[in-house]
């Protein structure tokens, strides 16, 4: 019989989110470095697995459920209204690059 008391369900749960955004999501993150994007994983699974051990699995649920509002709130708003940006797109492709600011002749490295 399984048993779910361990860090094991923390560190499941971060890995399955992490997982699905970046199968959905990756194409978003085509500039980003792969030890940034590996250490934001490991920052927030550390995060979510030290609230569990001194505040409860309760407490790191709810923490990792409360990550939504930032996404809501960017994707929402602040990307369409104030930077002409489609939050679920990308789309202008110029203008996300812009403000990523990443280089936007990206047909031209070799």
């Amino acid at each position: 019989m399984s048993t779910t008391e361990s860090l094991w369900f923390e560190v499941a749960i971060v890995s399955i989110i992490y997982a699905l955004g970046n199968i959905l999501m990756g194409h978003f993150e085509e500039q980003t470095s792969k030890t940034l994007r590996v250490g934001k994983y490991l920052l927030t699974l550390l995060l979510v697995c030290c609230i569990s051990i001194y505040f409860g699995r309760t407490a790191s649920m709810i923490l990792l459920s409360l990550f939504i509002v930032p996404l809501i709130y960017v994707h929402g708003y602040y990307l369409p209204k104030k930077k002409g940006i489609n939050g679920w797109t990308g789309e202008p492709k110029s203008k996300y690059y812009e403000f990523r600011k990443w280089d936007k002749d990206i047909f031209s490295k070799k």
